[in-house]
Protein backbone atom coordinates (compact mmCIF):
# COMPACT_ATOMS: atom_id res chain seq x y z
CA UNK A 1 0.00 0.00 0.00
CA UNK A 2 1.14 3.20 -0.69
CA UNK A 3 -1.48 5.66 0.89
CA UNK A 4 -0.65 8.85 2.46
CA UNK A 5 -0.84 8.99 6.05
CA UNK A 6 -2.41 11.84 7.69
CA UNK A 7 -1.14 14.00 10.43
CA UNK A 8 -3.20 11.98 13.10
CA UNK A 9 -2.14 8.94 11.56
CA UNK A 10 1.31 10.33 11.93
CA UNK A 11 0.24 11.01 15.19
CA UNK A 12 -1.10 7.48 15.75
CA UNK A 13 2.09 5.88 14.60
CA UNK A 14 4.70 7.82 16.77
CA UNK A 15 1.71 7.20 20.05
CA UNK A 16 2.23 3.66 19.43
CA UNK A 17 6.09 4.04 18.69
CA UNK A 18 6.44 5.98 22.08
CA UNK A 19 4.35 3.08 24.48
CA UNK A 20 4.85 -0.39 22.75
CA UNK A 21 8.95 0.38 21.22
CA UNK A 22 8.07 -1.03 17.77
CA UNK A 23 6.80 -0.65 14.52
CA UNK A 24 6.20 -3.18 11.53
CA UNK A 25 4.85 -3.67 8.06
CA UNK A 26 1.11 -4.82 9.60
CA UNK A 27 0.44 -2.28 11.68
CA UNK A 28 1.80 0.16 8.73
CA UNK A 29 -0.73 -1.47 6.67
CA UNK A 30 -3.71 -1.19 8.76
CA UNK A 31 -3.11 2.10 9.25
CA UNK A 32 -2.94 3.00 6.20
CA UNK A 33 -6.26 0.87 5.51
CA UNK A 34 -8.56 2.08 8.15
CA UNK A 35 -7.02 5.16 10.86
CA UNK A 36 -10.42 5.18 12.87
CA UNK A 37 -9.75 1.64 13.45
CA UNK A 38 -6.20 1.24 13.86
CA UNK A 39 -6.96 4.45 16.41
CA UNK A 40 -9.15 2.26 18.42
CA UNK A 41 -7.03 -0.40 18.51
CA UNK A 42 -4.05 1.91 19.89
CA UNK A 43 -6.24 3.23 22.52
CA UNK A 44 -7.24 -0.23 23.87
CA UNK A 45 -3.84 -1.76 24.17
CA UNK A 46 -2.45 0.42 25.17
CA UNK A 47 -4.05 0.86 28.38
CA UNK A 48 -2.14 -1.31 30.60
CA UNK A 49 1.13 0.01 29.15
CA UNK A 50 0.18 3.07 30.83
CA UNK A 51 -1.11 2.00 34.24
CA UNK A 52 2.41 0.80 36.94
CA UNK A 53 0.84 -2.39 38.26
CA UNK A 54 2.71 -4.86 36.23
CA UNK A 55 6.47 -4.72 35.29
CA UNK A 56 6.98 -4.47 31.18
CA UNK A 57 8.94 -6.96 31.14
CA UNK A 58 6.62 -9.46 32.58
CA UNK A 59 4.10 -7.57 30.23
CA UNK A 60 5.59 -8.82 27.43
CA UNK A 61 6.43 -12.73 28.81
CA UNK A 62 2.27 -12.44 29.51
CA UNK A 63 2.33 -11.51 25.51
CA UNK A 64 4.61 -14.19 24.63
CA UNK A 65 2.14 -17.00 26.84
CA UNK A 66 -0.61 -15.73 24.55
CA UNK A 67 0.74 -15.49 21.52
CA UNK A 68 2.12 -18.85 21.84
CA UNK A 69 -0.73 -21.34 23.56
CA UNK A 70 -1.64 -24.21 21.75
CA UNK A 71 -5.25 -22.98 21.38
CA UNK A 72 -3.81 -19.72 19.54
CA UNK A 73 0.28 -20.37 18.16
CA UNK A 74 0.29 -17.06 16.10
CA UNK A 75 4.34 -17.20 15.39
CA UNK A 76 4.49 -13.96 13.88
CA UNK A 77 3.33 -11.91 17.15
CA UNK A 78 5.15 -14.54 19.76
CA UNK A 79 8.20 -13.21 17.18
CA UNK A 80 7.20 -9.74 17.93
CA UNK A 81 7.10 -10.14 21.82
CA UNK A 82 9.92 -12.28 22.02
CA UNK A 83 12.26 -9.37 20.96
CA UNK A 84 9.86 -6.96 23.03
CA UNK A 85 10.41 -9.19 26.29
CA UNK A 86 14.47 -9.28 25.55
CA UNK A 87 14.32 -5.37 24.85
CA UNK A 88 13.15 -5.19 28.69
CA UNK A 89 15.75 -7.07 30.22
CA UNK A 90 14.17 -10.57 29.80
CA UNK A 91 16.53 -13.99 29.91
CA UNK A 92 16.53 -17.01 27.66
CA UNK A 93 16.01 -18.79 30.73
CA UNK A 94 12.77 -16.59 31.30
CA UNK A 95 11.37 -16.76 28.14
CA UNK A 96 12.36 -20.84 27.42
CA UNK A 97 10.45 -20.86 30.98
CA UNK A 98 7.28 -19.33 29.93
CA UNK A 99 7.16 -21.69 26.54
CA UNK A 100 7.00 -24.48 28.89
CA UNK A 101 4.68 -23.40 31.50
CA UNK A 102 2.66 -22.78 28.36
CA UNK A 103 2.77 -26.05 26.94
CA UNK A 104 1.08 -27.56 30.04
CA UNK A 105 -1.79 -26.15 28.89
CA UNK A 106 -2.18 -29.82 27.11
CA UNK A 107 -3.14 -31.51 30.32
CA UNK A 108 -6.54 -29.60 29.97
CA UNK A 109 -7.57 -32.61 28.00
CA UNK A 110 -7.25 -34.66 31.46
CA UNK A 111 -8.83 -31.93 33.26
CA UNK A 112 -12.00 -31.93 31.07
CA UNK A 113 -11.76 -35.62 29.81
CA UNK A 114 -11.70 -37.32 32.71
CA UNK A 115 -14.75 -36.08 34.40
CA UNK A 116 -16.61 -36.80 31.72
CA UNK A 117 -15.19 -40.81 31.40
CA UNK A 118 -16.26 -40.81 35.13
CA UNK A 119 -19.94 -39.89 34.20
CA UNK A 120 -19.94 -42.00 30.97
CA UNK A 121 -18.62 -45.68 32.86
CA UNK A 122 -19.53 -44.83 36.01
CA UNK A 123 -16.44 -44.86 37.67
CA UNK A 124 -16.24 -41.97 39.88
CA UNK A 125 -17.58 -43.49 43.06
CA UNK A 126 -15.93 -47.21 42.80
CA UNK A 127 -12.23 -45.14 42.29
CA UNK A 128 -13.40 -42.87 45.36
CA UNK A 129 -14.00 -45.93 47.42
CA UNK A 130 -10.92 -47.75 46.49
CA UNK A 131 -7.72 -47.38 48.92
CA UNK A 132 -4.95 -45.19 47.66
CA UNK A 133 -1.28 -46.89 48.05
CA UNK A 134 1.57 -45.85 49.68
CA UNK A 135 3.48 -44.95 46.62
CA UNK A 136 -0.24 -43.20 45.36
CA UNK A 137 -0.75 -41.09 48.87
CA UNK A 138 2.87 -40.36 48.39
CA UNK A 139 2.13 -39.02 45.17
CA UNK A 140 -1.14 -37.23 45.72
CA UNK A 141 0.80 -34.91 49.44
CA UNK A 142 3.74 -34.33 46.57
CA UNK A 143 1.14 -32.74 44.36
CA UNK A 144 -0.70 -30.72 47.05
CA UNK A 145 2.53 -29.64 48.80
CA UNK A 146 3.99 -28.61 45.35
CA UNK A 147 0.65 -27.00 43.66
CA UNK A 148 -1.23 -26.09 46.97
CA UNK A 149 -4.50 -27.30 45.54
CA UNK A 150 -6.33 -31.22 44.16
CA UNK A 151 -9.45 -31.89 42.05
CA UNK A 152 -11.33 -35.05 42.49
CA UNK A 153 -10.64 -36.09 38.60
CA UNK A 154 -6.70 -36.49 39.96
CA UNK A 155 -8.10 -39.24 42.47
CA UNK A 156 -9.53 -41.38 39.06
CA UNK A 157 -6.37 -40.52 37.20
CA UNK A 158 -4.37 -41.40 40.10
CA UNK A 159 -5.73 -44.82 41.11
CA UNK A 160 -6.22 -46.06 37.23
CA UNK A 161 -2.56 -45.17 36.31
CA UNK A 162 0.01 -43.81 39.02
CA UNK A 163 2.92 -43.63 36.29
CA UNK A 164 0.99 -41.62 34.09
CA UNK A 165 0.18 -39.71 37.38
CA UNK A 166 3.45 -39.19 38.24
CA UNK A 167 4.53 -38.12 34.55
CA UNK A 168 1.37 -35.49 34.45
CA UNK A 169 3.02 -34.04 38.05
CA UNK A 170 6.63 -33.51 37.13
CA UNK A 171 5.42 -31.83 34.19
CA UNK A 172 2.99 -29.98 35.80
CA UNK A 173 5.40 -29.20 38.47
CA UNK A 174 8.66 -28.00 36.29
CA UNK A 175 8.24 -24.53 36.61
CA UNK A 176 7.54 -23.85 39.97
CA UNK A 177 11.02 -26.64 41.09
CA UNK A 178 13.10 -24.22 38.51
CA UNK A 179 12.18 -20.84 40.09
CA UNK A 180 13.40 -18.74 37.04
CA UNK A 181 10.28 -16.97 37.03
CA UNK A 182 8.59 -15.80 40.68
CA UNK A 183 5.68 -17.91 41.30
CA UNK A 184 3.27 -15.13 41.37
CA UNK A 185 4.06 -14.11 37.53
CA UNK A 186 4.09 -18.35 36.69
CA UNK A 187 0.39 -17.90 37.77
CA UNK A 188 -0.32 -15.07 35.95
CA UNK A 189 0.43 -16.58 32.88
CA UNK A 190 -1.67 -19.72 33.41
CA UNK A 191 -4.17 -16.81 34.11
CA UNK A 192 -3.36 -15.35 31.10
CA UNK A 193 -3.83 -18.68 28.98
CA UNK A 194 -6.84 -20.07 30.58
CA UNK A 195 -8.67 -16.74 30.10
CA UNK A 196 -7.33 -16.31 26.16
CA UNK A 197 -10.33 -16.01 23.38
CA UNK A 198 -9.39 -19.76 22.09
CA UNK A 199 -9.74 -21.29 25.83
CA UNK A 200 -11.76 -19.43 28.13
CA UNK A 201 -10.83 -22.62 30.99
CA UNK A 202 -13.25 -21.41 34.00
CA UNK A 203 -12.31 -23.88 36.58
CA UNK A 204 -8.56 -23.27 35.53
CA UNK A 205 -8.90 -19.44 35.64
CA UNK A 206 -10.54 -19.61 39.29
CA UNK A 207 -7.34 -21.96 40.89
CA UNK A 208 -5.28 -19.47 39.45
CA UNK A 209 -6.48 -16.58 40.59
CA UNK A 210 -6.78 -18.19 43.97
CA UNK A 211 -3.02 -19.48 43.60
CA UNK A 212 -2.38 -15.79 42.48
CA UNK A 213 -3.57 -14.48 45.34
CA UNK A 214 -1.65 -17.00 48.43
CA UNK A 215 1.62 -15.22 45.88
CA UNK A 216 0.55 -12.04 46.80
CA UNK A 217 -0.87 -10.54 43.73
CA UNK A 218 -3.25 -7.44 43.69
CA UNK A 219 -6.77 -7.22 41.99
CA UNK A 220 -5.01 -4.54 39.68
CA UNK A 221 -2.59 -6.89 38.44
CA UNK A 222 -4.94 -9.60 37.96
CA UNK A 223 -7.22 -6.99 35.81
CA UNK A 224 -3.86 -5.79 34.04
CA UNK A 225 -2.85 -9.52 33.33
CA UNK A 226 -6.97 -9.99 31.50
CA UNK A 227 -6.87 -6.86 29.34
CA UNK A 228 -3.70 -8.09 27.73
CA UNK A 229 -5.09 -11.18 27.27
CA UNK A 230 -7.81 -9.66 25.76
CA UNK A 231 -6.34 -7.79 22.53
CA UNK A 232 -5.79 -11.73 21.38
CA UNK A 233 -9.42 -10.93 19.36
CA UNK A 234 -6.62 -8.01 17.41
CA UNK A 235 -4.57 -10.75 15.96
CA UNK A 236 -7.42 -11.61 13.56
CA UNK A 237 -7.20 -8.06 11.59
CA UNK A 238 -3.04 -8.60 11.65
CA UNK A 239 -2.90 -12.36 9.75
CA UNK A 240 -5.78 -11.45 7.94
CA UNK A 241 -5.02 -8.20 6.53
CA UNK A 242 -2.28 -9.34 4.36
CA UNK A 243 -3.98 -11.88 2.85
CA UNK A 244 -6.69 -9.27 1.88
CA UNK A 245 -4.41 -6.78 0.33
CA UNK A 246 -2.37 -9.75 -1.70
CA UNK A 247 -5.84 -10.68 -2.83
CA UNK A 248 -7.42 -7.20 -3.83
CA UNK A 249 -3.92 -6.59 -5.70
CA UNK A 250 -4.40 -9.89 -7.47
CA UNK A 251 -7.93 -9.09 -8.29
CA UNK A 252 -7.05 -5.84 -9.72
CA UNK A 253 -4.33 -7.13 -11.83
CA UNK A 254 -6.57 -9.19 -13.44
CA UNK A 255 -9.07 -7.12 -14.66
Amino acid sequence: MTNLISQKGQELKEEFKNIHGYWNDGLEELLQLDEDFFGVYVNFISIPWKTGSLQPKVKELINIAISSSPTHLSMPATRIHIRNALRLGASKEEITEVLETVSILGVHTCSVGIPLMEEVFGIGDMEQKAVLSVEQEQLKSEFIGQMGYWNDFRDVLLKMDPSYFEAYMNFLTSPLKKGILEPKVIEFIYIAIDSSTTHLFGKGIEVHLRNALKYGASKEEILEVFQLTSSQGFHTVFEAVPVLLEEIELWESEK
